[in-house]
């Protein structure tokens, strides 16, 4: 067995029923991986940017209980920022299935601006 963080590290796909469920009770944190053009057009209310450009472990916010939920655009940028997580010692993280695209073609919300 290996001591590295990422073999011990949880790493899973949650379809967006799912997601909207956990961000409508209060249950994640949402990161978003884009980048700041991409999340001034349309983001989910509450998501913290850290485009993966720049990703920094550090720059996740504390989420105590809350699940970790990871959006991109497409659901393939969240999973370089899980990896990067994972190396860094985080244990478990949520990646949204399809991304945004998915997200808003099954009825979430989204908002524009900062």
């Amino acid at each position: 067995m290996s001591d590295k963080p990422t073999d011990m590290s949880r790493i899973e796909l949650i379809d967006p029923a799912t997601a909207r469920t956990w961000i409508e009770a209060g249950a994640a944190i949402v990161v978003d991986v884009r980048e700041t053009h991409e999340f001034t057009t349309a983001h989910i209310e509450g998501a913290t940017l850290v485009p993966l450009s720049i990703f920094d472990p550090a720059a996740v916010p504390p989420h105590d209980d809350k699940k970790l939920l990871l959006v991109c655009a497409s659901g393939v940028r969240c999973g370089m920022a899980a990896e990067q997580l994972a190396a860094a010692g985080f244990m478990e993280m949520y990646r949204l299935e399809g991304g945004l695209m998915a997200w808003y073609e099954n009825g979430g919300p989204l908002v524009s601006g900062t």
